[in-house]
């Protein structure tokens, strides 16, 4: 993250010749008929509605005694997302990894300060993608059966582990998918984090040092991933992953926007708040993204077409500066493609959430014509 954690960290499928999607199936060989049967007898978990703010925004005590650590039992989640990651292993998500969008909204508002839209629309973009629209669950790392029997592919209920739906190239402390491992800590990414905070920090990772580490990111990422691709939506997710840890993991009684690279480590590696940890301020969502994206004015979406350093740029991917046009591709493309004709409970859950997502994203203001693939 989870990316990303605007962190428009929309989260959803390459739509072009590059990318495929994952290899994960679900219910896969059994007929049309069989499939609907099979979505027919599944228990419908109706989405309710999202969470609303927090009514009290201030800082607090987060590492508290009803919120401890607890290391992983076999069989629990844990993926990309830094963020999510922690909050499952304090409990503010259900410690094995698989939740409602409703409880993941909460968790990143109440253990993080995450503002409420933001909160929503990362949530609800993962969601549609990555989890399961009939259940109403989803794995912040791998596909699970904790989840509930799958809708008929070509959806894929595979967690947030899925390549170029949370997860994408250029991660902080994550590799890219082409090297075999897309959501597991690398100490090796982690030094570049050090690097480029001693370099341009001081010591601390900030907005210069983001700005700073991205172009390195996505430069390492051109010259070493002959599969590289950094499109709408996983380049907003990108750019705003950059800041999140500035925004989100320094305590909230520091002011100082320098995170501590021991702090750093604590959520990218260990998955566990710091002692006495308290969150931030004041919710807030992609404060100092800008900083990032005026560091790099001519990037645009793109990828490597034939190997390693032959980036082109994408002329169908959404820019930085059109979040419209991410929304609307985002529903028309991504979404249609995985419930290409949807029926019954399973074409209402994904209306219900589609809605839900739009409602963020005017919320954010982003002021989007909504469409409707399914109708009103």
């Amino acid at each position: 993250m989870f990316s990303t954690l605007v962190v428009y960290t929309l989260l959803a499928l390459r739509i072009s010749t590059v990318t495929a999607f994952p290899a994960y199936e679900s219910l896969a060989g059994l007929t049309r008929e069989e499939l609907d049967a099979a979505v027919s007898t599944t228990k419908f978990v109706p989405p309710p509605s999202p969470p609303g703010p927090l009514s009290d925004d201030s800082s607090k005590l987060v590492n508290n005694a009803a919120h401890p650590y607890q290391p992983l039992k076999p069989g629990d989640q844990r993926g990309p997302c830094p963020a999510l990651n922690t909050l499952a292993s304090h409990g503010y998500l259900p410690r094995n990894g698989v939740a409602t969008p409703a409880q993941i909204v909460t968790a990143v508002q109440e253990g993080l300060n995450l503002e409420n839209s933001f909160a929503r629309f990362l949530t609800y973009s993962t969601f549609l993608v990555n989890g399961n629209p009939l259940t109403n669950l989803m794995s912040i790392g791998a596909a699970t059966s904790a989840t509930g029997p799958n809708p008929p592919k070509p959806a894929t209920v595979a967690g947030l582990d899925t390549h170029n739906n949370c997860e994408g190239d250029t991660s902080m402390t994550r590799g890219d998918a082409f090297f075999g491992d897309n959501h597991s800590f690398m100490e090796d990414r982690f030094q570049n984090f050090v690097k480029y905070s001693n370099k341009y920090g001081a010591g601390k990772y900030n907005y210069t040092v983001a700005a700073q580490l991205r172009k390195f990111l996505i430069q390492d990422s051109i010259e070493k991933n002959p599969q590289f691709t950094l499109v709408s939506p996983r380049v907003f997710t990108a750019f705003a992953e950059s800041v999140f840890p500035i925004n989100f993991f320094i305590d909230g009684r520091d002011k100082s926007g320098q995170l501590d690279l021991k702090v750093a480590r604590s959520f990218f590696q260990n998955m566990k708040f710091p002692p006495d940890f308290h969150r931030r301020d004041g919710a807030v969502s992609n404060v100092g993204q800008d900083v990032v994206t005026n560091f790099l004015p001519s990037f645009k979406p793109g990828f490597n077409a034939r190997g390693v350093n032959s980036f082109v740029v994408d002329p169908t991917s959404a820019t930085l500066t059109q979040p419209c046009v991410r929304y609307t591709n985002f529903v028309n493309k991504n979404i249609k493609q995985l419930y290409p004709n949807p029926t019954g409970n399973l074409k209402e859950a994904l209306k219900i959430n589609l809605q839900f997502l739009y409602e963020a994203t005017v919320a954010a203001n982003d002021n989007c014509t909504q469409v409707f693939p399914y109708g009103h």
